[in-house]
């Protein structure tokens, strides 16, 4: 083995061999119980960030402990074909060579991106294996690939059929730059700095008029009513009658309507219903005409002087004419969320449109109510109420898109008689009319209508697979927070309508990685982590292990590279205690479950410390603790293996009584913590696996199941004291080479014949019963033992006696001037709590040194 760690020569030469080796795929445990995840599918498009890299090493964690612990473990790998960004990316890779998608005709552009998957798509794959994610890549899936799509087709003509899809003019958030329609969903709110612009809607029949306040002043071109709200007084003689449209001359009734805020603006808000979404729902209450005044790029198409303007010009504009007009009452700065493409960023427009809709109501029923009853549960459970909140609220889901990459609507028009087909394949004649004039709709769905079929489309549905028997329900869904409404809602309600089962048990949520200051990462900010450079540099598993030791359910992951620089000294440490290891046994180590037969001493503390921590640390993963996991594991392995036990074992190697058992103690302990650290650690695990058993792959083998073992007790009191010897040298200055003496009261029996042989070994020290001799001692308690060192001809007992004195000094004045203060009522009355506080702190402080160092003097015999 090599002297040190190095991560860039180790971790590029096992991801092959464990593929090859079979052990991704379930077959490898045929017998086993199954356990399943999905990959939630990154796009085509994308590289691995940080989210990933969190989110696919605690699959990865899961995947790979269940697998060792003898589970059919599948982990399906697969990529989304993300259609809006995929489109962006072609499309932008055309317009380089002077091409638009339109010149080249819909299928020449659609054989462009899958030109361009075959050449790119892999990226994100070969990222997954650097990272060491142990999928099954004979089951890799994508979400256009044929049985997907096949499934896609399937379940829209049933939901069809059953009248839950539905084709219809409705408001739908559009995207002029993208051109196509958006869910709910995929708008994203951000708080900005706007107008509310006041006017003056005079009355057609008598003096006077309403003045309603808008955010969007263009779009009262196309107003079509006013509306106020019935049980407000100042309004009452106002509704039913006519009003006259400011440059427009429409005259436009005024209706009461409860969706009416009577605390916006002047309580009176004017209503275009083909412009926003609630004045839709109030048109159709009130029977109000939408008139519809801009274009799929935004433009005004109004007759009139504001034809042919953008509408952020045409805003403007518009106000400006109110103003010459003396309809303009005022404008006011006002801060509100303004609705954004998730894609490009473009501000998306409320916009009246043919679309193609799922009736949802329906299917969020069953879905709220399978968490309600612990069908699936959330981890953490307090993201069941956002879901309830979401699901409980939602609009019928608009899911087609006017792009040309993804899924086509499988619906087709009859030209000769207006006849809407839909059908999985595509039909040869109209079966209304037998007219053989069929067209296509040109829309596509959006990619989440694909996505959340994804836990049982992958596994082969609609066919009867063996794997869908066998994997459906999925165990765990491994998410973000920020995607439970864009994927996980989706998923419980194609699944539970589908399947008649909810798609997985368990949604582990997980939190952002944020930067050491908790900031979101962003380019901007300049703090954003390359996951792949950071492997690169500190190598994947520090990675892992970093991301995985600030990973609790549902918080976000503060990550600082330190954490990572100390992952990587903690892979040293582990490097060189197998190195130890090896250098001290007789050939390999079982790669099995045997353990040594009634250990005693060091080996029997050690082995019961071992089954303890097992036990708890599969109790940590079960409930998807990670943090506490391996910091558990992380703490058990520096500080009681290798700080201690690999200590203690240096003079029972050497004694023959004791070397066998301790060898083999020895050997099982390090081939125990690395089956631990495996799924967090798997590349260096791996090849210290090599080094240590030689035998099978580490990846492969069974997870630890050490045996219950009587710990001898009082072990902490043994390790107290060698540290108080410990810090007893360094405060002296005295050589750890330089043997000692210590006399022991052990009250209630509890040194045992094994701790003499440590002790001398650890602490440099022989132990003798008895009382402190001599000229002055230090006493060091342990437990219930107390231990003497007498300090004649190893200090200078007056000058240590003068420097405790001093001290003791030093801390009487602490005491005095904080009790000055905190006996005087001025200050404890006047004073900050913080304040008082910290002198009451400085005060407890300063008693417990005093008895500490009254206590040493009068161990050397002082006053």
């Amino acid at each position: 083995m090599e002297a040190t760690y190095d991560p860039s020569a180790i971790e590029q030469r096992w991801y092959d061999r464990w593929v090859d080796a079979g052990i991704f795929a379930p077959e490898y445990r045929p017998d086993g119980e199954p356990f399943c995840i999905v990959i939630p599918p990154p796009n085509v498009t994308g590289a691995l960030h940080i989210g990933h890299a969190l989110n696919h090493t605690i699959q990865d964690v899961l995947i790979r402990r269940k697998r060792m612990q003898g589970y059919a473990a599948l982990w399906v790998p697969g990529t989304d074909h993300a259609g809006i960004a995929t489109q962006n990316v072609v499309e932008r890779e055309l317009a380089v060579e002077g091409l638009d998608r339109h010149e080249l005709g819909r299928d020449a552009f659609i054989e462009q991106v899958w030109a361009w998957k075959r050449r790119y798509g892999h990226r994100i794959n070969e990222q997954i294996r650097r990272m060491g994610s142990s999928v099954d890549w004979s089951r890799e899936r994508f979400t256009m690939d044929e049985g997907l799509s096949a499934a896609v087709r399937e379940v829209f003509v049933r939901l069809y059929d059953e009248g839950l899809i539905y084709r219809g003019d409705r408001i739908i958030n559009w995207c002029p730059r993208c051109h196509t329609a958006l869910a709910d969903i995929e708008v994203e709110h951000e708080d900005e700095t706007g107008e509310l612009v006041y006017i003056i809607y005079p009355f057609r029949d008598r003096p006077g008029g309403i003045t309603v306040a808008t955010t969007r002043a263009e779009t009262m071109l196309g107003d079509t009513g006013v509306a106020v709200h019935p049980d407000d007084p100042r309004y009452d003689d106002a509704v039913g009658e006519i009003l006259v449209l400011p440059l427009v001359g429409r005259e436009i009734p005024v209706v009461a309507d409860e969706l009416v805020d009577p605390e916006f603006g002047t309580g009176a808000v004017k209503i275009t219903p083909a412009h926003d979404p609630n004045d839709f729902e109030m048109g159709e209450r009130h029977r109000l005409e939408p008139v519809t005044i801009m274009d799929e790029a935004a433009v005004i198409t109004a007759e009139g002087p504001f034809e042919g303007l953008d509408r952020f010009v045409a805003r403007d504009a518009v106000k400006g004419a109110l103003r010459d007009s003396g309809a303009l009452e005022r404008v006011e700065e006002h801060i509100h969320a303004v609705g954004h493409c998730y894609r490009c960023r473009t501000v998306v427009e409320p916009y009246l449109s043919r679309q193609w809709f799922v009736k949802v109501r329906p299917l969020t029923e069953p879905a709220i109510e399978a968490v309600k009853r612990d069908q699936t549960r959330f981890v953490p459970k307090r993201w069941e109420n956002s879901y309830f909140h979401w699901m409980e609220n939602l609009r019928d889901w608009c899911i087609s898109r006017q792009i040309w990459w993804g899924h086509r609507i499988p619906a087709w028009y009859c030209d000769e008689c207006d006849e809407t087909i839909v059908a999985v394949d595509q039909p040869r004649e109209c079966m209304a009319c037998g007219g053989g004039l069929l067209r296509q709709d040109p829309d596509v769905l959006d990619t989440w209508f694909s996505s959340a079929l994804w836990p049982f489309s992958t596994l082969g549905w609609p066919e009867q697979t063996e794997d869908l028997s066998r994997f459906y329900p999925n165990t765990v869904m491994v998410t973000g927070f920020d995607i439970i409404y864009f994927w996980v809602a989706r998923m419980m309600q194609m699944g539970i309508h589908f399947m008649g089962e909810v798609p997985f048990y368990d949604v582990a949520i997980t939190g952002l990685v944020r930067d050491a200051e908790g900031r979101k990462m962003s380019k901007s900010l300049g703090n954003s982590i390359d996951p792949l450079a950071v492997a690169g540099e500190h190598g994947a598993d520090p990675l892992r292990l970093a991301l995985l030791q600030a990973a609790s359910p549902g918080h976000d992951v503060p990550l600082d590279i330190e954490w990572v620089v100390a992952a990587r000294k903690f892979g040293n440490k582990l490097w060189n205690g197998v190195r130890f290891g090896i250098s001290n046994l007789d050939g390999r180590v079982p790669a099995g479950d045997g353990y040594p037969r009634d250990p005693a001493g060091a080996n029997a503390w050690i082995l019961s410390r071992l089954a303890e921590t097992v036990t708890r640390f599969d109790e940590l993963c079960e409930a998807y603790r990670f943090s506490d996991a391996f910091g558990l594991l992380y703490n058990f392995t520096w500080s009681e293996v290798f700080d201690w036990y690999v200590e203690m074992t240096k003079p029972l190697l050497r004694d023959p009584d004791h070397a066998g058992e301790t060898r083999e103690t020895l050997g099982v302990v390090l081939r125990d913590v690395l089956k631990l650290f495996h799924p967090a650690m798997p590349f260096l695990t791996e090849e210290l696996w090599s080094e240590l058993v030689g035998e099978g792959l580490l990846a492969g083998a069974t997870w630890p199941a050490p045996p219950e073992v009587a710990r001898p007790g009082h072990v902490d009191t043994l390790q107290d004291l060698v540290t108080g010897v410990r810090q007893f040298r360094a405060s002296h200055g005295l050589s750890p080479r330089l043997e000692l003496t210590m006399e022991t009261v052990d009250a209630e029996g509890v040194i045992e014949p094994w701790w003499h042989e440590q002790v001398a070994a650890l602490a440099g020290v022989t132990l003798r019963p008895g009382s402190p001799r001599g000229r002055g001692f230090t006493r060091i308690v342990a437990g219930p033992v107390q231990g003497f060192i007498g300090l004649e001809g190893l200090i200078d007992v007056d000058a240590e006696r003068a420097r405790i004195e001093k001290a003791l000094a030093e801390h009487h004045d602490t005491l005095a001037r904080a009790e000055a203060k905190l006996t005087n009522p001025g200050f404890t009355a006047k004073a900050p709590e913080a304040v008082v506080s910290k002198e009451r702190a400085k005060a407890d402080e300063a008693r417990a040194l005093i008895e500490k160092l009254r206590h040493q003097l009068d161990d050397l015999g002082g006053e």
